[in-house]
């Protein structure tokens, strides 16, 4: 079996494409070729995962100026051809559109040429890209079953998770002694590290036994560390956390963004969180996910607008105050996870090629 995973430039895209390439040479032996572009993640993570990358040139059309638009325009037709000829020389049995910049040129140049398609589309409301090509593709596997209505053939797979959060046990609530873990992905998330700042002394106040682990990214590492250091509230400070999975399973509550992995990490792991939306996300896709999980009941949304340090002590407080309400939350995260989506993925992704698919 031979596939093409096309697209990235954030982790969320990027990683969960590697989880489903992996899973694929596992089962199928299949040979995995990534198609994305010069400026995104997948340069690092794609090499340093094993896997050959090509790169096409083509830029952003949704929620940019006019002049980006016109050279992406001017660009994309170039993109396809480039494609195209990746798709010529490796001959794949079915090419996987996982969003982002170079996810559009190659479905596109795959459906041109009447290569089966699958398009993953990890949050609820599906990416430019995926929009494109939705109504054309062989099958989708989505996270949220109201995705599924956008596409043909859609699957709800969820998102691939490392196992390392499927593995986190429940919590036992230590009364007094709440832990909080606080990121914003990873190069850190202005809006929460200045808020989380504002909000300390009457954090300590409300909450003297409260503990704090903080990944601020490397831009405000010094200035939230010192503002830690002048309270008397016990903390952790990271520029980075390579090993979420273990923080994870330390807090009791977590602060965070609402990107599609970050929302299938918190689901697997069981954790109750409050989602601070990134208000600039494309097609508001973090906000849509956010409230998926609220109206389940397993997370709470503050948007960024309202992220003062009253609105957020409150809301923290609120959480922490109440161990049988964040239990609850737990709990309806973790029925919103899918521990099996690499596998479910990458059976379909044979099926569309034709591929006996194992057990």
């Amino acid at each position: 079996m031979r596939a093409i995973l096309a697209g990235g430039g954030t982790g969320g895209h990027v990683i969960p494409a590697l989880a489903i390439a992996q899973e694929l040479q596992r089962r199928y032996q299949a040979e995995v070729l990534f198609i994305g572009t010069a400026r995104g993640l997948e340069n690092r993570l794609v090499p340093a995962a094993g896997f050959p990358l090509q790169l096409v040139k083509v830029g952003a059309l949704n929620r940019v100026s006019l002049a980006t638009r016109l050279r992406t325009a001017f660009d994309l037709p170039r993109a396809i051809f480039a494609a195209a000829g990746m798709l010529n020389e490796f001959q794949p049995d079915v090419v996987i559109g996982v969003g982002g910049y170079a996810s559009g040129p190659a479905m596109l140049a795959a459906l041109l040429k009447h290569i089966p398609t699958l398009a993953f589309e990890p949050n609820l409301v599906p990416g430019f890209a995926n929009r494109m090509v939705a109504h054309f593709v062989s099958a989708a596997a989505v996270h949220f079953e109201q995705t599924a209505e956008h596409f043909r053939n859609a699957v709800v797979t969820g998102v691939p998770v490392r196992p390392a959060f499927f593995q986190i046990p429940k919590k036992r609530y230590s009364p007094g002694a709440p832990t909080l873990l606080v990121f914003g992905g990873s190069q850190g998330a202005r809006a929460i590290n200045h808020a989380m700042m504002r909000s300390l002394p009457e954090l300590t106040r409300r909450l003297p036994g409260l503990h704090v682990i903080h990944q601020t990214g490397e831009r405000d590492y010094n200035e939230v560390q010192a503002a830690y250091a002048g309270t008397a509230i016990s903390a952790e400070v990271h520029k980075f956390i390579d090993d979420m999975p273990a923080f994870f399973a330390r807090a009791d509550l977590v602060l965070c963004r609402s990107g599609a992995s970050t929302v299938a990490e918190i689901a697997a792991a069981g954790k109750p969180a409050i989602f601070v939306p990134f208000p600039l996300a494309a097609d508001d896709h973090q906000r849509r996910n956010a409230e998926a999980m609220e109206q389940e009941n397993a997370a709470v949304v503050l948007e960024e607008t309202r992220l003062d340090e009253v609105w957020l002590v409150d809301t923290i407080c609120a959480l922490l105050d109440d161990p049988s309400r964040l239990a609850k939350m737990g709990d309806a995260a973790r029925a919103m996870s899918h521990p099996n989506a690499s596998k479910e993925i990458a059976e379909l992704a044979a099926k569309v090629a034709g591929v006996e698919t194992t057990p």
